[in-house]
């Protein structure tokens, strides 16, 4: 009898990983939709950031020479969007150590999949519900306020290259969490360690207050932070006020800063979290 049930072309190497890349990418955002509360309170965050920075601090910052509140609303959003990105790193690290907790990956291994490819689903799940958060955020600025072009001229391809930067600092951030998530033991856990070291880079950084107000010893450290080049860069895109005034290269050419800073963290990061991954579940 002859068989004549179809077969799939056999696929390999990079087309074998993009594949099955996907199809975890697909099964963490069907979770993701089943889980809606994971996706409100990573809503409600930034939200609150955006209302408490403009309504309690929004008078008492100077940016430049003035304390206007509708110039630091202009200046924060920048920073608000970074901070945004790179917070969703926990979440990251907190889903991949999950799925350590419960024998998952140890399911995946067992599978003739590429090993990268749970890792890079589950990132580029991630990449998409930044996306989402980001696509929010955007429009509660614009509702309380934010107007790209308020201290220089833009366009819609600039601002749309400007949130590109953000959501490749987000992607980058996330192997970040992918390898804090292998490195621990617990979801728990993979949320603090993922959350300890954000504050530091955020807050050591231009986001929110004028570098240059910062004490001598940390304008160096907040003017070579990644962090900073995005925000710089995202304020030039968008036609922000409050460009930080430094000879510092990052902020001097921060669209080309912050695009070498992001694509080497993502290449440091993903080389060493596949290594982990392959150790943890050998």
């Amino acid at each position: 009898m002859t068989d004549t049930a179809p077969r799939s072309k056999p696929r390999g190497g990079v087309a074998q990983s993009f594949h099955d890349s996907l199809v975890v990418t697909k099964r963490n955002l069907i979770r993701m939709m089943r889980i809606p509360e994971m996706i409100i309170f990573g809503l409600i965050q930034p939200v609150m950031f955006v209302i408490l920075f403009t309504y309690v601090f929004g008078g008492s910052m100077q940016i430049g020479d003035t304390t206007d509140p509708d110039v630091y609303k202009n200046f924060l959003m920048a920073g608000i969007f970074a901070q945004t990105v790179t917070f969703a790193t926990a979440g990251a690290g907190a889903g991949i150590a999950d799925d350590m907790h419960k024998g998952l990956i140890d399911r995946f291994r067992s599978l003739p999949m590429a090993r990268g490819a749970v890792l890079t689903g589950r990132t580029l799940a991630d990449l998409v519900q930044t996306a989402l958060t980001l696509l929010v955020l955007a429009i509660v600025a614009l509702i309380i306020g934010w107007r790209p072009g308020y201290a220089a001229p833009t366009n819609f391809l600039k601002i749309m290259a400007g949130f590109g930067l953000l959501l490749l600092l987000g992607y980058a951030f996330t192997w970040i969490g992918a390898l804090i998530g292998l490195s621990v033991r617990t979801p728990e856990a993979a949320t603090s360690g993922g959350l300890i070291w954000l504050f530091p880079v955020t807050f050591i950084s231009n986001a929110f207050v004028d570098s240059s107000k910062l004490p001598g010893w940390l304008q160096p450290i907040a003017e070579w932070n990644p962090f900073s080049a995005t925000v710089q860069a995202c304020r030039k895109l968008f036609g922000d006020p409050g460009l930080s005034p430094s000879d510092a290269w990052p902020m001097q050419n921060p669209v080309w800063a912050s695009l070498i800073y992001s694509i080497l963290i993502v290449i440091v990061f993903r080389t060493l979290s596949v290594r982990k991954y392959r150790s943890a579940t050998a």
